[in-house]
């Protein structure tokens, strides 16, 4: 019998089997390292995230994000209210890239950035894209800023309805209903949009677009005729939008944080701090960013597809307005 203790008996002596032991043995000790040097920076990068955003902020400029399409959100209103009673916040900036979106979105923007703009200066920016109820929002602002090539305009409302009437008798499918009145869901997805639905769908459009157009017209000082002769749904540059006088002024940020210091006398070096959309946890900023920001330079929704029920007042890539 051998006196060598097991655990000397064990180890391999194939100076293969040596080499593969000695690797294994390392390539743990680094994975255990790693894996610990990961949790610090996820721990550390929590607890940054957390001291950001619960860090006092003195006096600034916030920034309102409206990117995408634009519907009615109760969060971001209750923001832009809170925005309005912070004695921090010395200006505004609200940042537009977005093809419209329902036209009571567009309304709750205008009333909200009108009351904010009551308070304190609001100025409107206008990157890619600020068409259609985004650019209902930008006139509820002081100044509206767009770069040259900004796709600006689309003033108009839309219902649209689609006759599946055909397709619906090719296949064999037929609908029916019970409705309380004649007006009851009309027009449906079998016929054709006509007759007394069609009168009232176009009731209701000419209601909305009259009201769109007064506002133009009172917001951009344009003689009513003219802010008519502007709202035929047309689309237009940054450049002809300052020659229409749609908008106020070529430019950015930049341009506009020079404007409030020249018009509003607001400090040049107060630093712009993004108060909408709120801070998300987690690494979600990122998709967001990918996704949202090209999306939107596009004329698309952020997030995917999206349905619109209702009227719309929206710019959309290969539609008309």
């Amino acid at each position: 019998m051998s006196d060598q203790p097991a655990e000397e008996s064990s180890r391999p002596t194939n100076p293969h089997e040596i080499i593969a032991a000695e690797t294994y043995r390392r390539s743990r000790g680094f994975w255990r390292i790693l894996a610990f040097v990961a949790l610090a920076i996820a721990v550390l990068a929590v607890a940054g995230r957390f001291a950001l955003s619960n860090a006092p902020v003195g006096e600034h400029i916030a920034r309102v994000v409206i990117d995408g399409t634009i519907a009615t959100d109760p969060a971001r209103l209750k923001l832009i209210e809170e925005l309005a009673e912070d004695d921090s916040v010395k200006a505004v900036v609200v940042a537009i890239n977005s093809p419209g979106g329902t036209t009571a979105g567009g309304e709750e923007l205008y009333e909200a950035l009108g009351q904010l703009r009551a308070k304190k200066p609001v100025v409107a920016v206008i990157k890619e894209l600020g068409a259609s109820a985004a650019y209902m929002a930008a006139i509820g602002t002081d100044q509206i800023f767009a770069r040259r090539l900004s796709i600006v305009g689309s003033i108009g409302v839309l219902y649209q309805h689609i006759n599946a009437g055909k397709l619906l008798d090719t296949i064999g499918v037929d609908l029916d209903k019970v409705a309380s009145g004649p007006l009851k869901a009309e027009p449906d997805y079998d016929e054709p949009m006509a007759g007394e639905a069609r009168a009232s769908i176009g009731a209701l459009v000419d209601d909305s677009f009259q009201w769109f157009v007064d506002i133009v017209a009172e917001r951009r000082n344009l003689a009513r005729p003219v802010a008519l002769s502007l709202a035929d749904g047309r689309i237009m540059s940054g450049r002809a939008g300052v020659e229409t006088g749609l908008i106020d002024a070529v430019g950015g940020e930049l341009e506009a944080q020079a404007w409030l210091e020249a018009e509003r006398d607001v400090p040049k070096d107060l630093q712009i701090i993004t108060a909408w959309p709120l801070e998300s946890s987690g690494l979600g900023w990122i998709g967001t960013f990918l996704g949202g920001q090209a999306r939107a330079a596009l004329g698309l929704p952020a997030n995917g597809a999206i349905t619109l029920d209702g009227l719309v007042s929206l710019w959309q890539v290969g539609a008309a307005s």
